[in-house]
């Protein structure tokens, strides 16, 4: 099995969460281990994709450089990750990326029309070898070893319409697109009202993530699934475990796991060589593996 990239670049326009001005995206292929790599067009600077490079965990997933932030990157990154895709390079003009529906739908269709394509060398992946654990309180966020790679999420919520949710996914790219994509990111009314009086959230809107008030959710046409909310849960950590800088093998599980556990989970399972080992994937063993990214 080898490394993969786009075939073609391709575009579109969004409105960033934050800021809500319209935020241009661009996908482009790069070569054979380049990594995942973010490019602000609008102050000319790269930011490579890796743990070291994460500022800000607080409300999402924010990468940064010299003061040049990119902010709610695990959306598309998620997609991005569930494609399999290794190498490419993302240009915006902002320091967001676009927010589109609040899931990852619309990067799965970025990345259906710009197609994927192999390269020439082979492709490496992370096999985690020790269970490695974050927790804070109740919450935790665990990877542990296995032979293929499993998502499990539980969420507790004091709220009529969420409360508890569990939610289990056998990792591949067509589960992640009919099961996972869809879900889109929520929150609750007087977070947003407090969000927009401290100028954030200024994009947010029912066309973009699920309300809730007290009692409801506010969106007129209701929920996706019945368990959205935990689905947009392993959403998020699909994209934030990509900060591994490969695709792994193994099961993670989280118990209202966080952006900000999810990072310091990289970090930790990084930190010892014990915890992981880095293979290329050639001859029988790819088999599993290309059946999981068809």
């Amino acid at each position: 099995m080898y490394q993969t990239t786009i075939k073609k670049s391709v575009e579109l326009v969004g409105i960033g969460l934050h800021k809500g001005s319209p935020v241009r995206l661009r996908l482009e292929p790069l070569e054979s281990n380049s990594g995942i790599v973010f490019y602000r067009s609008d102050v000319g600077v790269s930011i490579l994709l890796k743990p070291e490079n994460v500022v800000d965990t607080k409300m999402a997933t924010v990468i940064g450089k010299d003061g040049n932030l990119i902010s709610t990157i695990e959306h598309l990154l998620s997609a991005v990750y569930a494609y399999g895709i290794d190498n490419l390079r993302v240009i915006v003009d902002a320091d967001e990326i676009p927010v589109m529906d609040g899931s990852s739908a619309s990067f799965c269709m970025l990345l259906d029309e710009a197609g994927v394509v192999e390269q020439d060398l082979a492709k490496k992946v992370m096999i985690i070898k020790k269970e490695v654990i974050i927790k804070s309180g109740d919450k935790y966020v665990k990877l542990s070893p296995a032979p293929d790679l499993k998502y499990d999420f539980t969420i507790k919520f004091p709220h009529p319409v969420i409360q508890n949710q569990e939610f289990s996914l056998e990792f591949s790219k067509q589960k992640y697109k009919d099961e996972i994509s869809k879900a889109r990111t929520f929150g609750f009314l007087h977070e947003v009202q407090y969000l927009r009086s401290k100028g954030l959230a200024l994009g947010g809107s029912l066309e973009n993530a699920i309300v809730l008030d007290e009692k409801r959710v506010l969106n007129p046409e209701g929920l996706r699934f019945e368990n959205e909310f935990v689905r947009h849960k392993i959403l998020d950590a699909i994209g934030d475990m990509s900060l591994i800088g490969m695709n792994f093998i193994g099961n993670y599980e989280a118990m209202a796991g966080s952006h900000d556990l999810n990072h310091k989970l990289t970090v930790e399972l990084l930190k010892e060589k014990e915890n992981y080992e880095i293979i290329e994937l050639v001859g029988e063993k790819t088999k599993e593996l290309e059946k999981a990214y068809a």
